[in-house]
């Protein structure tokens, strides 16, 4: 998304981006009110503007948010403005469950009249920027896709109350808006709802392509997970650029590759598998025992988002490389248990596969499911 951000702002688009996860919601507990409020006080923070209308809007429900907030993170009732309030609903919005839902109450029936009023400061601010006009400004809201499905018998999950009942809601904002959404949503029943609602543009991010769907090594899928190794490596503290990646951060380019490849080509597991290597490290280089501490840790998280009934279904995709489009399936794919790859063939078509996240292929389980698999099929 940042990269997206980026070539948009080089195209001549006033971007506007943020990750609601980090400060405005709760993924475990979230609905299309928090979302509204997240994207006023991030548009209200990035752009400069007439506020006349939001302000009178929280000037009408005060007194009701002002008792929510109050007890919950201090609210000071004195000084309500029209960025502090947004700045405290949705803070206490992401901690506060018993404020959440009176907060949800409160602005609910009201969500059109604020969609109106932050629509006219988007106009108004824009009108000021060097874009001039709505149709220049992107708003990139991140971190949706961690929100987790909540399925409820004989009622919609969260996801589909979200992107599907309020779809109208989130397209109504006065400019150009990208939501990321769980990959759940869109191998759902719901998915081809959601391509419809949203004109088709759904884009699915795959993994980095480090090793074919036979199992070779990609060598341009490793470069590519290389180099994002290096590019964050030499922002590092204490790092210059007479510094070798080989040799001096890392013992052996087959130290560096390892940690590439498990992976699996998703770029925050190579990050965080990364960064847990360098605390293992005293002195560089990081060498294959703290590679190998790294990769453990994290393949404990994997092994323990794994239930039991799991295992042999990680086993048959592991197979095959592909899924059955069912909610066992959906939910390994959501916890990135599952990975898919994409890519182009010699007819220009896309071919998509997915395969099991290289972390959980050395876990005992898994071994035992795919050893009973693949003795079935000897014995079939």
């Amino acid at each position: 998304m940042l990269r997206l951000q980026d070539a948009l702002q080089k195209q001549g688009y006033y971007v506007a981006y943020f990750a609601a996860e980090k400060d405005d919601i709760d993924p475990e507990d979230v609905q299309y009110t928090d979302i509204l409020l997240a994207c006023t006080r991030n548009l209200l923070a990035q752009l400069t503007g007439d506020q006349t209308r939001i302000q009178n809007w929280l000037q009408s429900r005060k007194t009701e948010l002002v008792d929510a907030m109050q007890s919950e993170v201090g609210f000071d009732s004195a000084n309500v403005n029209a960025e502090v309030p947004f700045a405290k609903l949705t803070t206490t919005l992401k901690v506060s469950p018993t404020a959440r839902a009176q907060i949800r109450k409160i602005v609910e029936p009201h969500t059109p009249s604020l969609i109106d009023a932050l629509n006219d400061f988007i106009c108004q601010a824009m009108a000021k920027t060097p874009q001039q006009t709505t149709d220049k400004l992107v708003l990139i809201v991140d971190s949706l896709d961690r929100i987790p499905a909540i399925l409820r018998e004989n009622k919609p999950s969260n996801h589909e109350q979200i992107f599907i009942h309020r779809s109208e809601q989130l397209k109504l904002l006065g400019c150009h808006v990208i939501y990321t959404v769980p990959i759940s949503l869109i191998y759902s029943e719901r998915g081809t709802d959601a391509l419809d609602i949203y004109d088709g543009e759904i884009q699915v991010l795959p993994m980095v392509m480090v090793r074919d769907r036979d199992g070779n090594i990609h060598a341009d899928g490793l470069e590519a997970m290389r180099n994002l190794v290096r590019q964050r490596v030499f922002h590092a503290e204490g790092v210059t650029n007479e510094m070798q990646l080989v040799s001096d951060i890392f013992d052996e380019q087959e130290t560096l590759d390892q940690l590439c490849l498990m992976s699996g080509g998703h770029m925050r597991n190579l990050m965080l598998m990364a960064q847990e290597a360098i605390k293992q490290t005293a002195t560089l280089p990081i060498g294959k025992k703290q590679i190998r501490l790294a990769i453990t840790k994290a393949r404990i998280t994997y092994r323990n988002s794994v239930y039991e009934p799991q295992w042999p279904l990680l086993a048959k995709v592991f197979k095959i490389k592909d899924i059955l489009n069912d909610a066992a399936h959906r939910e390994l794919l959501f916890n990135r248990c599952i990975l898919e790859y994409r890519y182009i063939d010699e007819d220009g078509e896309i071919v998509c596969w997915r395969d099991v996240h290289p972390l959980l292929r050395g876990v005992k389980e898994f071994k035992t499911a795919l050893a009973r698999l693949e003795a079935e099929e000897a014995s079939s």
